[in-house]
């Protein structure tokens, strides 16, 4: 029999994430598992290129990781209020490093994570969090996409 016992949710707060979380909830109560609701704060300063010097400003990063350290309590507590088991991790770095890193540190069974569906120039260059995330993960991923069983009925 699979066990479930912990759940990492990435999130970035958008539409994309809240469905992913509708997974996450579903699974987290099916299989009482406790949730690892995280968000990986990137800052264009850990990047290159002319943004990266732009936003390097200290006020300006500290006031972002602030108030996304608050969306995410809120996120969390909202969760909690729900009556699930959370715990929400902020970190900051490159997104699906940083993911699998936390998957690994909080030896989750499992991730549920959005796809936001680059296409085209933008997935070549960009590529996909959750597609790297699936190739370096330690265990199993699902991916969530928008919009969620769209399909046409004859």
């Amino acid at each position: 029999m699979i066990e479930i016992k912990r759940i990492l949710i990435p999130t970035d707060f958008s539409d994309y994430s809240r469905y992913s979380l509708r997974y996450a909830k579903a699974f987290a109560q099916s299989f009482r598992a406790q949730l690892i609701l995280m968000h990986c704060c990137e800052h264009s300063v850990l990047g290159a290129g002319t943004e990266a010097y732009h936003f390097s400003v200290p006020e300006y990063i500290a006031k972002v990781e602030e108030n996304e350290k608050s969306a995410l309590e809120e996120l969390a507590a909202e969760l909690v209020r729900e009556g699930f088991d959370v715990i929400p991790v902020f970190a900051v770095g490159t997104a699906p490093t940083t993911i699998v890193e936390a998957a690994q540190e909080h030896d989750v069974d499992m991730i549920i994570i959005a796809t936001h569906g680059r296409t085209g120039f933008s997935h070549l260059v960009f590529g996909s969090t959750a597609e790297k995330v699936v190739r370096l993960s330690p265990c199993p991923v699902l991916t969530v996409k928008n919009p969620e069983h769209d399909f046409i009925k004859p």
